[in-house]
């Protein structure tokens, strides 16, 4: 096959960034504003990647449970200068709690210094009947050498898994299941033991001088809907090009260089610049044809996936008596909340859980996977908002997380290729915050400024 694009869509001018996650969208934002000619290609019949919704044989569904973190900053800003008003897009929580099997009773944290801060404070010194003085005690060397290896050493803690850290500096168990599990296999659904303590601790840093704003954000609709929607609106109205239902399957690419890009249709699209922002899993399906054997890409092309298995059902009753993030550690149930007020307003109740352990779940049938969520519910106290479940979906994947496992944080690749016109964007390459939405949205920026000279 020719890899010269067709004459009539000649436009070396062009920029094209394959995906429009918020990685390809903050990257084609930032490049609009400058002046330049942008066209996005999105697979979907959606905007927004991993932090989109849709509808899903009949019932609305989102790619998985989504909280916006009050410390972000390139997020907040990217969506400012777009138009998106925060205020209408989020609602802000001031708890959280945390369910266990074992305890009498769950947990209440406060999560907002500023706007609730005796609630903060009490969460930190009460809650001593779901963990003790003394287990609390116990995370503080911990905490302590984590955060100080996180900046001094960073290679080496990434070598060691969450478990192994706690056990070395002494965490209790039940501090470990009750606030460590919480914090990082709720967050990121993976074990402890697989889970990198540079991970964990690298995603709360950013978080320490900016404590004062340290709270979680309930998303109002569906993610493509009061976010990238908007976004993609915003790079359009600037002159750029959004389009959906455009899957690209390679690049072209020869002796001469970069030529553009082929869409499943055939269609090929001329660029002498290209920023691949997809998910991890088809970037290296895109990266791979032409650069398997180079030096520079081995790396990243070995960097693993992780899947992703979330339930989300409808219930005639709430499952919670407010929308609110809450975990269930000890259980499949990682990080979960309704939403009936918040996110799928006008349905009696509504809710998104994020299962832990996905390797082991990814393959089963839905009907197994929802029957373990059920019964991870019912041990945390929450049989009655089970009994009423009208509908559910069992959403899954295996491309959309790169596997913060120990070791792997030397494979994600930066954002400026060593071939000339490619570049790559996404929350895997290399950017402070991990696999977040503010990740997302660094490394789109990131790849922009490479092409930009910035």
């Amino acid at each position: 096959m020719s890899t010269q694009p067709n004459n009539s869509q000649m436009n070396d001018d062009r920029v094209i960034v394959i995906g429009a996650g918020l990685a390809g969208l903050s990257c084609a934002f930032e490049l609009v504003e400058q002046g330049k000619s942008v066209l996005v290609l999105e697979a979907a019949s959606y905007v927004g990647g991993r932090t989109g919704n849709w509808n899903e044989r009949g019932m609305e569904v989102e790619s998985g449970f989504h909280k916006f973190i009050g410390y972000y900053k390139a997020l907040p800003d990217l969506l400012e200068r777009a138009g998106i008003d925060l205020d209408d897009m989020l609602v802000w929580e001031t708890t959280m709690e945390v369910r266990h099997p074992n305890a009498d009773e769950y947990g209440e944290f406060g999560l907002d210094v500023i706007h609730a801060p005796l609630k903060t404070l009490s969460g930190v010194l009460g809650n001593n009947n779901f963990i003790t003085p003394a287990d609390k005690a116990s995370l503080i060397p911990f905490l302590a050498a984590g955060f100080k290896e996180c900046v001094s050493s960073p290679e080496e803690l990434d070598l060691i898994s969450v478990l192994d850290f706690a056990n070395q500096h002494g965490v209790s168990e039940q501090a470990l299941q009750r606030i460590v599990e919480p914090l990082s296999s709720g967050i990121f659904f993976m074990p402890l033991e697989k889970y990198s303590a540079y991970a964990f601790f690298g995603l709360f840093l950013p978080g320490i001088p900016r404590i004062h704003k340290m709270r979680i954000g309930a998303f109002t609709g569906g993610m493509t809907d009061v976010m990238c929607a908007p976004l993609a609106a915003a790079i359009t109205q600037k002159g750029g090009q959004v389009r959906i239902n455009a899957p690209v399957i390679r690049l072209l690419y020869d002796s001469e260089g970069l030529k553009g890009v082929e869409l499943e249709n055939g269609e090929q699209l001329s660029a002498t610049r290209v920023v691949v922002a997809t998910n991890i899993r088809r970037s290296q399906q895109l990266l791979e044809e032409h650069f398997s054997e180079h030096e520079w890409f081995q790396p990243f092309l070995s960097l693993d996936a992780m899947p992703h298995v979330t339930a989300q059902f409808e219930s005639e009753l709430p499952l919670l008596p407010e929308d609110r993030t809450t975990f269930g550690p000890g259980t499949d149930i990682g990080s979960f909340g309704e939403q009936s007020r918040t996110t799928f307003r006008g349905r009696p109740g509504r809710a998104s859980i994020i299962l832990v352990n996905p390797d082991e779940l990814i393959d089963l049938p839905d009907e197994e996977v929802w029957e373990r969520t059920k019964q991870g519910l019912v041990d945390i106290g929450l049989a009655e908002g089970v009994s009423s479940v009208t509908d559910y979906r069992i959403v899954r994947g295996n491309e959309n997380f790169y596997r913060i496992s120990p070791g792997n944080e030397p494979k994600r690749p930066e954002q400026m290729t060593p071939i000339q016109g490619l570049y790559l964007a996404g929350d895997y390459t290399k950017q402070p915050m991990f696999t977040t939405m503010e990740g997302a949205v660094i490394s789109g920026q990131k790849a922009a400024a490479g092409i930009l000279n910035i």
